[in-house]
């Protein structure tokens, strides 16, 4: 993929104006950070050059200077929200954050509760949490939240929320997921603050939609794109445009919320640090784009992609017939289809050729190589083999897994597990292939050109199993699928 974006000046820039931001509210900064921490992938693929791990970066320019706090909805805690992503639950991604931000050497100084109403599972949570060392702080829900502004900055609104300490000049407040309470949790400890007499800010951490890029730029259209089942809009952002005469991309929630949020700030603090929600978010992320044309490409076969996961979604329930039109409309204004993806087609092909499912790949010279299903391999099995023996100069005809090291395995998955395919997936292909490097050194050769894969683009004539989309999100490869059940199964 064509570069466009300089990661590099991102870090530095988004980490100055943060530090702006904690001087220009007298070294005390709530900083709301949403979105994916550690395997930002959406930013990777729109703007080429982004690493997925920028924020985690980013905050470690800050570290000295910072500390977390996770917040996580008490009812989320109780229904066993779950994580799409990851597959795990809300609960359990917060200790699985407190460890990934430990590991790095980053403050998690404790977890906040919020929506709290004695539910009996968050009290077990808070229990475990107490056992592991972590703090825990209780935020209650405030009716009339968030139009009865009166009661919420008082002491039966904000005032009954547990104060939480701490030490550092920067507060991230983040969350498992959205829904989490990070706005309030924010705009609670400023009342808390300024009873105190102590002057604190709050700002957002933004990525997207990116303010100082088009509204209609591929870029900004792919996050919309993303959000499609969530109906996000990007809009400009008309707060902006009437205090500065500026236009600005925002979008709707934010916009919606900036007069209420606005008022809290002013009966907080005596009067809003901010005119416009634009003004609220720090995001660099449009100054470091230096070639638009390899960012709009990139952002383009983002949309594509979404339109086919939306799709597969349709297929397995998940989402309704409005978002699949949100995206085919978006597409339209992106002036991309299907087609403009370089793999359906030859996917499409090899399916019809062979008559069974199919994948194609398509290299990092623009060569695409294709796999089928058969007894031995699955078709992503086949197509991750046959894009590494291209990559490694084998011949095709060349074995690299021997037969002794792949028919025990198919046994094993039919004789003992009753498993409905014989075939290797792609995790068992790659153990199998691991083996075999030990005595065969063409295997070892085909197996050092793994990494080369993050990046590259495919395509299934099916939607895939669980096993195999696992290791693509792993290898990196951007796959899409036809909305097409492998089975006829339900389940």
């Amino acid at each position: 993929m064509k570069i466009g974006f300089d990661n590099e000046k991102y870090l530095k820039l988004q980490s100055q104006h943060i530090q702006e931001r904690i001087e220009k509210f007298n070294g005390k900064l709530y900083l709301e950070l949403g979105g994916k921490l550690f395997d930002d992938f959406h930013a990777s693929r729109v703007l080429p050059g982004f690493e997925p791990d920028s924020k985690i970066k980013m905050l470690l320019h800050l570290k000295d200077c910072a500390e977390i706090i996770i917040a996580i909805n008490a009812g989320d805690i109780e229904r066993n929200k779950i994580r799409g992503d990851l597959g795990i639950s809300y609960d359990n991604d917060v200790l699985r954050l407190i460890d990934a931000f430990g590991n790095l050497g980053l403050t998690v100084s404790s977890v906040v509760l919020t929506c709290y109403t004695g539910q009996y599972a968050a009290d077990m949570f808070k229990k475990k949490l107490i056992n592991l060392g972590v703090k825990v702080y209780l935020h209650y829900p405030i009716v009339g939240y968030p139009n009865n502004i009166p009661l919420i900055v008082s002491e039966d609104g904000y005032g009954r929320n547990e104060y939480i300490e701490t030490t550092k000049p920067l507060v991230i407040v983040t969350a498992p997921g959205p829904g989490s309470g990070k706005l309030a949790t924010c705009l609670s400890q400023l009342y808390h603050e300024h009873k105190r007499g102590i002057t604190a800010g709050y700002a957002k951490f933004e990525t997207f939609p990116i303010w100082n890029l088009p509204l209609k730029h591929p870029v900004n259209l792919a996050y919309e794109a993303a959000t499609a089942d969530l109906n996000d809009l990007n809009m400009i952002d008309p707060f902006h445009l009437e205090a500065y005469g500026e236009m600005t991309t925002n979008y709707n929630r934010d916009v919606e919320a900036f007069p209420l949020l606005k008022a809290i700030l002013e009966s907080i603090l005596g009067s809003s640090p901010y005119k416009s929600p634009t003004d609220m978010g720090v995001n660099m992320a449009g100054k470091c784009i230096f070639d638009d044309e390899a960012v709009c490409d990139a952002a383009k076969q983002e949309i594509i992609r979404r339109y086919f996961k939306i799709k597969c979604d349709k297929v397995l329930g998940n989402v309704g017939e409005s978002a699949i039109s949100k995206v085919e409309s978006i597409m339209k204004q992106a002036s991309v289809s299907v087609e403009d993806r370089k793999v359906v087609k030859p996917a499409l092909d090899k399916a019809q050729q062979v008559d069974n499912h199919a994948v194609a790949i398509e290299l990092d010279n623009g060569k695409i190589v294709t796999g089928k299903t058969s007894n031995l391999l699955g078709s992503v099995s086949a197509a991750l083999l046959n894009a590494m023996k291209l990559m490694a100069g084998i011949d095709d005809d060349v074995p690299l897994i021997s037969q002794t090291f792949i028919e025990p395995i198919v046994k094993l998955k039919r004789e003992t597990f009753g498993s409905l395919t014989s075939h290797l997936n792609s995790n068992e292909m790659l153990i199998a292939l691991s083996s075999s490097a030990v005595v065969n050194p063409q295997a070892n050769k085909a197996l050092e050109t793994i990494s080369r894969l993050r990046g590259m683009q495919m395509h299934s004539s099916v939607m895939l199993c669980d096993a195999d989309e696992k290791v693509l999100k792993k290898l990196g490869v951007n796959y899409t699928c036809e909305p097409i059940r492998r089975t006829k199964s339900s389940y």
